[in-house]
């Protein structure tokens, strides 16, 4: 794998379409740019018909021109592989390209990303494509980056595809003796005498088909993605990256393999309909980042509202700016609005822009021109630092997708549950890693595994190991359920992680209404699950909560345990807490793992990016419209402004400081 970098500097950009514009505009667009301190810009990842209006038959020159004439005013150019948008032309000479969806209906041309991803035309069609752009740009010296796609997304449930799923099956499982005893397709008369009669999933079906498609899906955008990366990279000069733009929390495939063949993970990221919460989006942030286990792009962001919400409303004045700061404080390096200017026509009329459709500045470009002065003024400050987290949170895709096969609570939400962690953990200002369940876990003091449903030797080889070694280990609700093919462990919850928790599970309830908790260190409730937990370590084990009166199955029952295990500590949590006493727990964690916070008033946001040499550069943002002030232990320079600054910190509505501390003399 090409070992390239990000590039080494902040960028703050824009996603640019000179495709849809007069050529005798663009120096009016590059000159805006300029102004506005875009340093980047992403482009053709849409452009398809343009660049190839007939087979075979390319035009590059347009986008060379546009390249070099952004060059000149020092913008640098990240270019898309078109493969979201298949052309036309194409579509009309091979029509089984467009996926069917779980209907079995067509979808159109226009649809969004209408291809099938396994369709052996479209793949022809693909690495011609991104051949002949590698042989073009691969060389250029303004290129630094290239997006692979476009928010892979589609599913499709061809024929073709039933086909190419039931031989993945068979080179997964060998034998259809394994894939039946695996599955327990005895339940209802499953069992299959030949591959070929192993259906799709459409709507709830069996839960291992189900995750086995996931799984499928995953690989059939994998071997997408690398085809068009060998296509590409033989030509990239050194140097140059690749990159696709996940969508955050999105479900369809795990995002952690196919991110493995990529250089780096970018994202898009859109509020939609409401305002910032920066104790929920840290986590995609973080997330991102755990794709690759490095600084990422925000390559798109809204510059004041999207259009595809049912209130598209625009962020505050002043919000937007304060967001970016918050991606750069999680590890972003660039920052792209999506986009520079509303086109006339298509479905995306009405989303938002710097330069509206008359090609005048909208009154967001003010704020982006302040953001592209603040990037500029500590970019070298901010190069080649990066996120130092002493705390991770698993993320299980397979748990994530059993659950929302089967919920059992309707109201349970994987993300949501994990975010309640999360935010928990944002309050104090720790800084956390979000991370494969299937990772090493060295260098961390505590490992928080939501609802960690499946698990394989891999998994809990690591977290025995992890707490051995004197880690903290945090397990949840629904630990513990189910093996890798989504089949129920023959033992109790939590499985081969009952010796590493002192306890098992004797029984789980979805709950209709809340159930109180007792205990010395909280007092709260659990909603939406409980479960009673029975000490199996007598003499270690510690109960840490009961459950107080409710359905008479939990009365007086453990609700959470601690179990000392090695050098560490395993907290057993069966119980779906309010947030205060969900806020007094991880608390109790963090102190006992030896992880230290920052206290900051409310909505205050401090954030540490850490340079080569080891330094801390702190990044405070205020996410409120309101004045606020932070009290410091410690002198600072705050180098937006190049003041020093002392006991008290002010901030404006949504004001930001980047800090270094002043050494004092001993």
């Amino acid at each position: 794998m090409n070992n390239a970098l990000p590039s080494p500097k902040l960028h703050l950009g824009a996603a640019y379409y000179p495709e849809h514009w007069p050529e005798e505009r663009w120096p009016e667009d590059i000159r805006l740019m300029q102004e506005a301190g875009l340093t980047v810009v992403r482009m053709a990842e849409f452009a398809w018909s343009t660049m190839e209006s007939s087979a075979g038959i390319f035009n590059f020159s347009w986008l060379e021109r546009a390249i070099e004439k952004l060059a000149a005013a020092g913008i640098v150019s990240v270019l898309g592989t078109p493969t979201a948008a298949p052309p036309a032309w194409l579509v009309e000479k091979h029509p089984d390209l467009l996926a069917v969806d779980e209907d079995g209906r067509r979808v159109q041309f226009g649809n969004r990303c209408h291809y099938c991803v396994n369709s052996p035309e479209f793949h022809d069609a693909t690495l011609q494509l991104v051949q002949a752009m590698g042989k073009y740009f691969g060389c250029n010296p303004n290129v630094i980056g290239w997006q692979i796609d476009n928010e892979y997304n589609r599913v499709c449930y061809c024929d073709r595809c039933r086909s190419l799923f039931q031989q993945f099956l068979a080179d997964k499982y060998g034998s259809l003796d394994v894939l039946n005893q695996r599955w327990t397709t005895a339940y209802w008369s499953q069992t299959y005498s030949t591959w070929e009669q192993i259906p799709l999933p459409i709507g709830p079906h069996h839960p291992t088909l189900m995750l086995e498609f996931k799984h499928f899906i995953t690989a059939s955008y994998r071997k997408f993605q690398r085809l068009q990366l060998e296509a590409l990279r033989p030509h990239l000069r050194a140097g140059v990256w690749t990159t696709h733009n996940f969508m955050g929390w999105f479900g369809g495939y795990d995002h952690y393999e196919v991110a493995a063949d990529l250089d780096q993970a970018s994202w898009d990221w859109y509020v939609g309909t409401g305002h910032h919460d920066y104790l929920t989006s840290g986590a995609i942030h973080d997330l991102t980042r755990g794709f690759k286990r490095r600084n990422f792009w925000v390559i798109e962001t809204q510059p004041g509202n999207v259009n595809w919400t049912v209130k598209n409303n625009s962020l505050n004045k002043g919000e937007a700016r304060a967001m970016a700061w918050h991606a750069i404080a999680h590890g972003a390096d660039a920052i792209l609005y999506w986009q520079w200017r509303s086109a006339f026509g298509g479905q995306e009329q009405y989303h938002g822009s710097l330069v509206d459709q008359s090609g005048q500045p909208r009154p967001f470009y003010e704020e982006a021109q302040t953001l592209g002065k603040q990037i500029q003024s500590v970019s070298d400050l901010l190069t080649g630092s990066s996120i130092i987290a002493r705390v991770a949170m698993l993320n299980s895709y397979d748990s994530r997708w059993s659950i929302e096969f089967q919920r059992h609570q309707g109201d349970f939400d994987y993300v949501a549950h994990f975010n309640h962690y999360y935010r928990a953990l944002s309050v104090n200002n720790i800084s956390v890693d979000v991370i494969s369940t299937d990772e090493t876990l060295e260098g961390y003091q505590l490992v928080i595994a939501p609802a960690l449903l499946t698990l394989n030797d891999k998994r809990v080889a690591n977290l025995t190991n992890f707490v051995q070694r004197g880690g903290h280990l945090v397990l949840t609700i629904r630990t513990g359920m189910k093996d890798e093919y989504n089949a129920l462990l023959p033992s109790r919850q939590p499985g081969p992680l009952a010796k590493l928790s002192g306890v098992e599970v004797e029984d789980y309830y979805a709950l209709d209404e809340l159930v109180p908790i007792e205990g010395n260190l909280l007092k709260g409730a659990s909603k939406q699950w409980a479960e009673r937990l029975k000490l199996l370590d007598q003499q270690l084990a510690i109960p840490v909560s009961r459950y107080g009166k409710s359905n008479g199955w939990l009365d007086g029952q453990v609700a959470m345990a601690a179990h000392p295990y090695g050098r560490g500590m395993v907290y057993t949590v069966g119980v779906y807490l309010n947030e205060e006493a969900q806020q007094t727990f991880v608390d109790h964690v963090l102190q006992t793992a030896g992880v230290r916070g920052m206290k900051s008033p409310e909505g205050v946001e401090v954030s540490t990016r850490v340079d080569p040499a080891g330094r801390a550069i702190y990044i405070v943002i205020n996410h409120t419209a309101a004045e606020r002030n932070l009290s410091l232990v410690w002198p600072a320079l705050e180098h937006l402004t190049g003041q020093t600054v002392q006991n008290e910190l002010i901030l404006m509505p949504y004001g930001i400081a980047i800090l270094t501390r002043i050494e004092q003399a001993p």
